[in-house]
């Protein structure tokens, strides 16, 4: 699947607070597109008649390492979205993803596993104790 990514400043900010999920790859957050009080979207403006399919952003600072390592990151991260999208990802939503330096080396497979778990936790209504944390019994 090809992903439609997020291109501007104020897309990337208007995900901020919406669900969220972590590990140590990465954080996914997600929103979705129509805002809370019901008015439609800069893209459902411009898209009205069009299903609108879910949008993905890509960030990694400087502080993971150079633009090798960061490219790689960001590449391992989309391929992984664009096998997972298709089933994962919900139609209407805007999603961040923030890639954290052990996603260049964490095995693919892991990778792709952590971000399926994460796609589903961030549509699931009632939520999940965050990442790591025991039950206590």
């Amino acid at each position: 699947m090809q992903l439609t990514t997020l291109k501007k400043r104020h897309e990337y900010l208007r995900v901020r607070g919406g669900q969220r999920c972590q590990n140590v790859a990465f954080i996914l957050e997600a929103k979705p597109r129509a805002a809370a009080s019901g008015a439609p979207s800069d893209v459902a403006a411009t898209l009205p008649d069009q299903p609108l399919g879910p949008r993905f952003g890509f960030t990694i600072t400087k502080k993971i390492g150079n633009a090798v390592t960061r490219n790689r990151i960001r590449r391992r991260l989309k391929h992984a979205l664009s096998q997972l999208a298709g089933e994962f990802a919900q139609p209407g939503y805007d999603y961040v993803v923030v890639g954290r330096r052990r996603a260049a080396t964490q095995p693919y497979s892991d990778l792709k596993k952590d971000l399926e778990r994460c796609l589903q936790r961030v549509h699931d209504p009632r939520g999940h104790p965050a990442a790591g944390r025991r039950e206590p019994g």
